[in-house]
């Protein structure tokens, strides 16, 4: 594997498992010290040791504004800089309309839209004061399409795609590129509990015939903040195995 991020870090958030776990891994084997931040701060850790190379785990409610500051604050006095930073931490409370509570709603929306949004501005001045960085927002091909009982989510995918062409466009002449993926079906702990039924209508309606794996998105995750991507911004790549041909 090549050495694109050798001398870098790359700050990974809802790294502890799944595509955020994957994504570490990936800029990891690549040459980066990653910094793996999660709610969940013991799995952080745990993923944080498997990987090695000094990896930093730490625990981090991106939703909570005073976690996130500590958590930036303490990624910069152990590894200096952040070169990259990956906004992947997402949770789904699924409903319809009328079934979808209050709390539902701002607890996606805390986590999905506002903790990209609090994580970013902390990062952010770091980098333009160098006059460099890359950051790469997830989003998910339902921010372009909707999706049946998922006004929340949509709403704040939707959203992360809105703010990355912003910040394309306030970061990008400071030296510092913002782009963001919209995966469609990916295999991971949520897919792997769906009934059988379920999984095959996802695989049939995905042109490749398959559900993408975890790989797929980090491998994305890492072209798009790399230097092969120097002169991409302000772009939303599709990581969907043509499943937006049929959308």
């Amino acid at each position: 594997m090549s050495t694109r991020f050798e001398g870098r870090v790359a700050l990974v958030t809802g790294a502890a498992r799944g595509i955020g776990r994957a994504t570490a891994e990936r800029f990891a084997a690549e040459g980066a010290r990653v910094a793996l931040v999660d709610v969940d701060g013991a799995g952080a850790e745990r993923a944080a040791e498997a990987i090695g190379r000094g990896a930093i785990g730490l625990a981090m409610n991106v939703a909570d504004d005073a976690s996130v500051k500590r958590g930036v604050a303490e990624v910069l006095e152990r590894a200096g800089r952040i070169d990259v930073l990956i906004n992947n931490a997402g949770i789904t409370r699924d409903a319809t309309l009328q079934k979808t509570g209050d709390e539902a709603w701002a607890a996606v929306l805390a986590v999905n839209l506002t903790g990209v949004f609090q994580v970013t501005r902390a990062v952010a001045p770091h980098m333009t004061a160098r006059g460099s960085g890359a950051i790469v927002n997830g989003s998910s091909i339902v921010g372009l399409y909707g999706n049946f009982g998922q006004s929340n989510y949509v709403a704040t995918k939707a959203g992360v795609i809105g703010m990355t062409r912003v910040w394309a466009r306030e970061l990008g002449r400071k030296g510092v590129r913002v782009n963001c993926i919209t995966p469609g079906f990916i295999a991971t702990d949520m897919t792997a509990a769906m009934p059988p039924e379920v999984l095959s209508g996802m695989k049939a309606k995905t042109p490749l015939g398959r559900l993408g794996a975890v790989e797929d998105v980090a491998a994305a995750y890492a072209f798009l903040a790399s230097d092969d991507a120097a002169f991409i911004n302000g772009q939303v790549l599709g990581v969907d195995g043509g499943l937006v041909i049929g959308t």
